[in-house]
């Protein structure tokens, strides 16, 4: 098990042993504003896994409860690890694992995604939900590009930083992130190039986001179905305005280390 040392992963250890602790109200009140238009997103990110996970090994960063693992293994991964830098978390996916049958195919561990105490080449598949913009880049590229196969895939769903909009919304909320946080950039983008020769995006959320105060209403998601079709045309049409994105899906092929 990983020792814990320097303050930026105190700090976020304790945030996060905090929330999957249960003390999350803020959080989730603003999750459920928000992320009310996010459902393109997830059927993006889960049906890429679902091309790549079959009888595979799969390392999913930052797990938290796991979600995804467990999704995996269901749907034909060979095994999943699961990393996270809570220990609450970690009890609770292994706790969930044991319970459900799955623990031959499955664990859970704490470690610093930084520093992975993996094998080179040792998985198929690594993916991780909003999680690499907590990290130092430079360290986390290199860990995934050391520890995925020559012919893996590495995938994942991400914030973006440029959107002043967003950005806005971030500074008057700092109590639901972490202040080590920092949303991604298109020169963070640019800098995983140096740890994999393929690096593709796919971008959500421009125009959407102004649908996020009509989610009670009865016509909800046909709206956020409309507009995803107008972001996707946005994006595709006017290819400078990708950056402001609120959202993107990474994948990552060709790992040079």
């Amino acid at each position: 098990m990983m020792t814990i040392t320097t303050t930026k992963i105190v700090k976020e250890k304790d945030f996060h042993n905090e929330v999957f602790g249960g003390n999350n109200d803020a959080r989730e009140k603003a999750n459920e504003k928000y992320y009310s238009i996010t459902q393109a997103i997830i059927n993006y990110y889960s049906d890429l896994l679902l091309a790549h996970c079959a009888n595979k090994d799969v390392l999913e960063y930052g797990c938290g409860l796991s979600s995804y693992s467990y999704f995996l293994v269901r749907n034909g991964a060979a095994s999943a690890k699961g990393i996270d830098i809570s220990d609450v978390a970690i009890q609770q996916a292994n706790a969930r694992a044991r319970e459900e049958g799955l623990q031959d195919k499955m664990d859970f561990l704490v470690m610093d995604a930084e520093n992975l105490e993996f094998a080179n080449d040792t998985f198929d598949l690594i993916c991780g939900n909003g999680i690499i913009h907590h990290l130092d880049l430079h360290k986390a590229y290199r860990e995934l590009s050391r520890t995925i196969k020559p012919d893996g895939t590495v995938v994942f769903s991400e914030p973006l930083g440029h959107n002043p909009l967003i950005n806005l919304f971030r500074k008057l909320t700092p109590g639901i992130r972490t202040e080590d946080e920092h949303p991604l950039l298109m020169k963070d983008i640019e800098l995983a190039k140096t740890y994999f020769d393929s690096v593709e995006l796919k971008y959500f959320y421009l125009a959407t986001l102004a649908l996020s105060p009509f989610r009670k209403f009865p016509a909800f998601s046909s709206l956020v179905k409309f507009a995803d079709r107008f972001d996707n045309m946005l994006f595709r049409a006017l290819p400078f305005i990708r950056k402001h994105a609120w959202m993107a899906v990474i994948v990552l092929k060709k790992p040079k280390l």
